[in-house]
């Protein structure tokens, strides 16, 4: 692998911060976890509306004025949860790669995964996408690592084209992921469509690039 590729496949995202932008320690970005991961799960139970402040506090045995410290707003905290879900995702990739014969099929392989898993986690998707319509200005640096993540999941798939390019469709691939959710949130689709328009804008984005359709060579080992 170049080191071209190496850049490509690894995001390197700032360090979490408290929201007045001093570092954490090791203990305090423990418990930021805790918090995160106490937030995705009552999203995941109750939606947006199920996640209390108060009651992030009590279930992560971290003090409500620490939470503050590290995420301004509830929109804040939960724009932060999906960052932590989009690095799981990451990591789900990392051990079980994209399936498929071209990069294309790779591709949607991965907006499937990722859609799926929103899918069976309705509660959680629709206090995910309300948190992003905040106008919260630290949602929106939270947003932006998001962004990063995606672009690092998908550049290695796209390696064969330039880095704006990639960044392009990856850019566009965010916009209609965006509108799907926000469709479905406002009842007027289902939640499977959203992997459909994901899916069909990959495939009209990469229609393109037909090198990207073809299929790559296999290892002498089948991998």
């Amino acid at each position: 692998m170049t080191d071209t590729a190496v850049r490509r496949d690894h995001v390197h995202l700032p360090a979490p911060t408290a929201v007045d932008g001093s570092p954490l320690s090791p203990k305090q970005l423990a418990r930021r976890q805790r918090v995160i991961e106490v937030a995705l799960q009552l999203g995941a139970d109750g939606g947006y509306d199920a996640v209390h402040m108060r009651e992030v506090a009590d279930r992560s045995r971290v003090s409500l004025g620490t939470i503050y410290r590290y995420f301004g707003s509830k929109d804040h905290l939960l724009a932060a949860a999906l960052s932590e879900w989009t690095a799981q995702l990451q990591s789900r990739l990392a051990r079980r790669p994209a399936r498929g014969d071209s990069p294309v099929e790779q591709l949607v392989d991965v907006l499937r995964r990722g859609s799926r898993a929103l899918e069976q986690q309705p509660n959680l998707a629709a206090a995910l996408i309300r948190a992003l319509g905040s106008d919260d200005p630290m949602v929106g640096l939270a947003a932006s690592h998001v962004r990063g993540q995606i672009s690092a999941i998908a550049a290695p798939i796209l390696d064969a084209l330039g880095p704006g390019e990639i960044e392009e469709i990856v850019g566009v691939l965010r916009h209609v992921w965006y509108s799907a959710m926000m469709i479905w949130a406002h009842g007027r689709s289902d939640v499977s469509t959203i992997g459909d328009d994901l899916e069909r804008a990959a495939r009209l984005l990469l229609a393109a690039h037909p090198a990207l359709s073809a299929p790559q060579p296999r290892s002498a080992t089948g991998s």
